[in-house]
């Protein structure tokens, strides 16, 4: 993904920008640090059994 790219406007990182957090108390604010948390660790989690699923195809299918 281009960093630089702009995002689509439904993109949901771009949804997420948007969000006005201006108005959200300190307790909001740490239970939306908490599920951003968990969902970066979610995404690392796919993100690892992506790489480790590839690595295995490949050392399966390999030709000497």
């Amino acid at each position: 993904m281009d960093e630089d790219a702009p995002l689509r406007p439904d993109d949901p990182m771009a949804v997420l920008q948007r969000q006005d957090i201006d108005r959200l108390s300190v307790d909001e604010l740490d239970e939306r640090v908490a599920a951003l948390e968990a969902e970066i660790e979610r995404t690392k989690a796919r993100k690892h059994y992506s790489v480790n699923h590839k690595a295995s195809a490949d050392a399966l299918f390999k030709r000497p």
